[in-house]
């Protein structure tokens, strides 16, 4: 007969950390958030750790280049969605390692035959203000000029002009030679002070731009997280289907870690292809792993080869896999016991293998929690889908402006083939639904603010880093009642 679990299959929102002794040394400036991405052994320190526990979700309403450059120069990691082709993926990984690099490839690039009117049209459509004029329009022809803002004055001059007639001539313009450092370069900037630089090669090809606004990034962006080439951290995310195809693509486009993205991740399919990415790239490639809800399915991945782990079954916003096919397991339930599991297998092999909280996070306390009950990161999109980073649009509805957001199981996604099922259809129900979320404006800004929160509730529990917070803080179940007790009860709270 069926097994059947004695347990109340808990969420966040029914607990409550108590607080522990707050020393004077317990203020924020002091709280590290470092935490480990990758597995590591007893006495070592894992290939790659996050500066802020944060990674976005694999969804093509979350995480594309955009959102990974953002999030990469803020300390954490997103994963670029796999639901689309491998060289759409491809490229946006190559985007987001070039950026870092401070060499950016161009992506709004013009001829000079072409008008002030595709010039705003293609400002519109890709957000870049500097544009590249080439001789034959692409990102590596023979540089001829370049257009910004400066140049042109949109309700003045007309639309039809040609580009060669306002545009800064190569003649007029300072340049930097291939093979340049990026020192050199940004003094270059500061020297004639530049916006832009264009880099050429010895035939006058265009090759890359230089921005001065980069420099000040950097430098505004102390968790920045990069790599040893100090290029951004990028992740992605690969399926259990075309993976022989699509990991070396990504690999050789330069991801720094992949992540196989399913809503069930106790599965052979999982084994099989972790078993091949390390058999072919070893321990080089680092690739986690899920979603899982218990002791036995962790236990399972991490035999396999995972990197990491990730923890949760139907419990994001926008993810209907509960009421649609009954599978499940509250979020905390859950992330209490594959850390009991992860602890036990660290103490039994010397292995410490990361675990990430996927779902269930509604308020910025429910962070902490999560952090508390054992995850080492947490994985989130209803988060990052309402900032301006997110590929989604900006939409004015009822009297407030909000974006996009939808799940990989949706119509939208057309993710179909997300189940190896065997057929060639896939299935045809939904697991996640089409839906709206408050837009919030900058990812730094309000990252910000959340991490504020997360670093003041350390302290409060008297704890200093996300290892002693797993290791000192102490939780308690709370009632309904005193959930209510909690808020803003008994007053008229003023708008």
């Amino acid at each position: 007969m069926a097994k059947y679990l004695n347990e109340t299959s808990r969420t966040f929102s029914e607990f409550l950390l108590i607080p522990g002794l707050t020393t004077k040394d317990c203020v924020p400036p002091k709280v590290s958030l470092k935490t480990p991405l990758t597995k590591y052994a007893k006495g070592q320190t894992p290939d790659i750790e996050l500066n802020v526990p944060f990674v976005s979700a694999i969804m093509q309403s979350v995480s594309n280049d955009g959102m990974a450059i953002a999030l990469a120069k803020n300390g954490g990691v997103s994963f670029v969605f796999g639901s689309q082709t491998i060289q759409d993926q491809a490229e946006m990984i190559r985007k987001v390692k070039n950026h870092k690099s401070g060499f950016v490839i161009s992506t709004a690039n013009l001829t000079q035959e072409h008008t002030l009117r595709d010039v705003i049209a293609l400002k519109a459509k890709t957000g870049h203000s500097t544009i590249a004029i080439t001789d034959d329009g692409t990102a590596e022809g023979k540089l001829l000029g370049i257009v910004t803002s400066r140049d042109y004055r949109v309700g003045t001059d007309s639309h039809d002009k040609k580009v060669k007639e306002f545009m800064t001539p190569f003649s007029k313009l300072v340049t930097a030679q291939l093979g340049c450092t990026l020192k050199e370069a940004n003094d270059l900037i500061w020297e004639h002070k530049l916006n832009s630089l264009p880099v050429i090669d010895e035939e006058a090809r265009f090759r890359f731009f230089v921005f001065r606004k980069d420099y000040d990034n950097h430098k505004d962006n102390p968790y920045e997280l990069t790599d040893k080439q100090k290029k951004l951290v990028v992740g992605a995310g690969i399926n259990t289907r075309d993976y022989k195809e699509r990991v070396p693509a990504l690999v050789e486009a330069g991801a720094d870690i992949l992540c196989i993205d399913s809503s069930d991740g106790f599965s052979e399919w999982q084994r099989d292809t972790l078993q091949y990415i390390k058999q072919e790239f070893g321990d080089k490639v680092k690739v986690g792993a899920g979603n899982v809800v218990d002791k036995e399915g962790f236990l399972y991945l991490v035999e396999s080869g995972a990197d990491f782990i990730k923890v949760g079954v139907g419990g994001g916003s926008i993810c209907i896999t509960r009421e649609t096919k009954g599978i499940g397991r509250g979020q905390a339930t859950a992330l209490i016991e594959v850390a009991e599991a992860r602890d036990k297998y660290f103490e039994e092999t010397g292995i410490y293998v990361p675990i990430c909280s996927d779902g269930g996070i509604a308020q910025d306390y429910h962070m902490v929690l999560a952090l508390a009950m054992g995850a080492d990161f947490l994985m989130m999109g209803r988060y990052f889908a309402r900032f301006d980073e997110s590929p989604t649009r900006k939409l004015l509805v009822n009297g407030n402006y909000v974006k996009e957001y939808w799940g990989e199981g949706s119509n939208r996604a057309r993710n179909w083939e997300r189940y190896d099922m065997g057929d060639t259809d896939g299935l045809k129900f939904e697991e996640g639904v089409d839906s709206y979320v408050p837009y919030a404006g900058t990812l730094k800004d309000n990252l910000a603010i959340t991490l504020g929160k997360i670093k003041s509730t350390m302290c409060s529990c008297g704890t200093l880093s996300i290892k002693e917070l797993k290791d000192n803080a102490r939780i308690t179940l709370v009632s309904s009642v005193s959930i209510v007790e909690g808020g803003a009860h008994d007053v008229i709270v003023k708008e």
